[in-house]
């Protein structure tokens, strides 16, 4: 099962979102989801780590402060193995059953964080990614884009989780390897900048969406 005819009205669409710590996915996610409540469509939102009642347990252990004597490769794991449930569970039924699906953070973020911030290599992730993933791969990947120090200063005003309070040396490896990702070729990648407004970022957001030109977009 994969998300990737998107020009067939029957089947649905992956759409996922990436980026770095204090981009403004969360925001453009409610924005995308509203617009399309608005015109009829009732998208999944899930998110990464989590999304399952088994997922969630995991996201619990691995953002807690209190788990920071993890190590990268147990770290690895415990996201491709919440990834693995979510596929499975969520992911598969509902593209089969013909729905939009919002996911926030997917196999991408293991690559920028694990990959590239823990310093595991591509190489591992994927290979990893591939047994949770299956034949499963995004319809569209909106990569919101913006600089480590801009991204930190925004956390200030939230309460952060073990992620978060990473050194900026670790979010610069992770932002870079978003970068490495936009720039692959991979053309399921829409970069989104992320200094840009609220409302900038929805339009931007939008109009990717409206070159899948899949029958479920077609009233954005």
């Amino acid at each position: 099962m994969t998300g990737g005819q998107g020009s067939n009205p029957q089947r649905g669409l992956l759409i996922t979102f990436e980026g770095p710590e204090g981009s403004g996915k969360s925001t453009l996610i409610k924005g995308l989801a509203d617009r399309m409540a608005e015109r009829g469509l009732e998208p999944l939102l899930i998110r990464e780590p989590g999304g399952t009642d088994l997922g969630e347990q995991i996201r619990n252990i691995l953002l807690d402060p209190a788990s920071e004597g993890m190590c990268g490769e147990t770290e690895l794991l415990l996201m491709v193995a919440s990834r693995a449930q979510l596929v499975r569970e969520k992911i598969i039924p509902a593209l089969a059953a013909g729905r939009v699906i919002l996911c926030d953070r997917f196999a991408d973020a293991s690559v920028a964080y694990q990959g590239y911030g823990r310093e595991l290599g591509a190489d591992l992730v994927d290979s990893l990614n591939q047994v949770a993933l299956g034949e499963v791969q995004p319809d569209l990947t909106l990569l919101c884009m913006l600089d480590p120090a801009a991204g930190q200063a925004r956390l200030r005003n939230r309460a952060t989780d073990r992620l978060d309070r990473e050194t900026i040396a670790f979010h610069r490896k992770v932002f870079a390897g978003y970068q490495a990702l936009a720039a692959a070729g991979d053309s399921r990648f829409k970069v989104i900048d992320a200094t840009a407004s609220a409302t900038g970022m929805l339009a931007a957001a939008l109009a990717h969406l409206k070159r899948l030109e899949h029958g479920l977009l077609k009233h954005l």
